[in-house]
């Protein structure tokens, strides 16, 4: 059975609305980040870089949830679209812009010691015309490649239903199509149950010095 390691994190979350799409048979078991769970040795062993998703099936251990959805699109054969190149453009696009640009935007507005302008701006900035860019590809379009519902759509599900805090909920006013997309996949049952499993398990939800010190270790040497 492959081992699902999870946090509520909006990577972990595109990789569990794919095994449940898929209808795979998984044991989810939760990396409290906040907590430090994911620098055990033992969790070290399967994912060096200390993050969450990770995925092991067998013998095969991945970290890194694009690569996972892509590793299990292509073991299962779903979730794919006749046109590869398209596919690995647009999943990386979501890879290499969409989560960083968001993540760091809501880590500068959220998290960061004290207000810095210039990076609020530049993150926001980035990610707003990132998910611009999605919303103009899905101008008639019922998904990102089309008419085939993939993984590049999950990948996007993980990020883009998390707008009020990545840029704020008015952001959804001049992206429309975008947001037609994340209704429709969150009014899925596979999202429903993604949604049920967040709920399984009680993570740590303080923000104090001790989650600081193990999110944000740079943090500790901040003057």
């Amino acid at each position: 059975m492959l081992q699902f390691y999870y946090n509520l994190g909006p990577n972990p979350m595109k990789v569990a609305l794919f095994l449940e799409e898929a209808g795979l048979e998984y044991e989810a078991i939760p990396v409290d980040t906040r907590k430090g769970e994911q620098f055990t040795p033992e969790y070290l062993s399967i994912n060096p870089n200390a993050k969450a998703p990770s995925l092991v099936d067998g013998d095969t251990v991945l970290f890194d949830s694009n690569a996972i959805l892509l590793y299990l699109a292509e073991k299962t054969g779903q979730f794919l679209a006749p046109d590869r190149g398209q596919l690995l453009s647009w999943l990386m696009f979501v890879a290499s812009g969409v989560g960083p640009y968001s993540g760091q935007s809501v880590h500068f507005q959220t998290y960061a010691p004290k207000d810095i302008d210039y990076a609020v701006n530049r993150y926001r900035f980035e990610a707003k015309r990132h998910y611009s860019i999605l919303d103009d590809r899905l101008a008639g379009r019922d998904f990102v490649l089309g008419d085939d519902y993939s993984i590049v759509d999950m990948a996007v599900w993980g990020w883009a239903r998390l707008m009020p805090r990545v840029l704020d909920p008015a952001a959804w006013d001049d992206l429309t199509n975008l947001k037609r997309l994340i209704d429709d996949i969150t009014a899925r049952p596979a999202a429903k149950r993604v949604i049920a499993l967040t709920e399984k398990h009680a993570f740590k939800t303080e923000q104090d010095a001790e989650s600081n010190r193990y999110m944000f270790p740079s943090n500790a040497n901040y003057g």
